[in-house]
């Protein structure tokens, strides 16, 4: 899926270098999901397991809360 691909990579680019390593593990762990289920987190706003969250939330581009 386009969109998707092009979100990780932009993520890959532009942050994965200076993330904290929990966060980087966190985005590999993304990588090994099924593509469904990583749609439903990138794409349709459902939410990952907490461990996951904040990583989809800076791909997503969205403020820390």
């Amino acid at each position: 899926m386009r969109e998707l691909d092009q979100l990780l990579v932009a993520y890959l680019e532009n942050h994965y270098d200076a993330a904290a390593d929990a966060d980087k593990q966190a985005f590999q762990a993304l990588l090994q999901l099924p593509d469904p289920e990583l749609v439903s987190y990138l794409l349709n706003n459902q939410k990952p397991e907490p461990a996951l969250q904040r990583v989809v939330d800076d791909i997503l581009g969205r403020p820390e809360t």
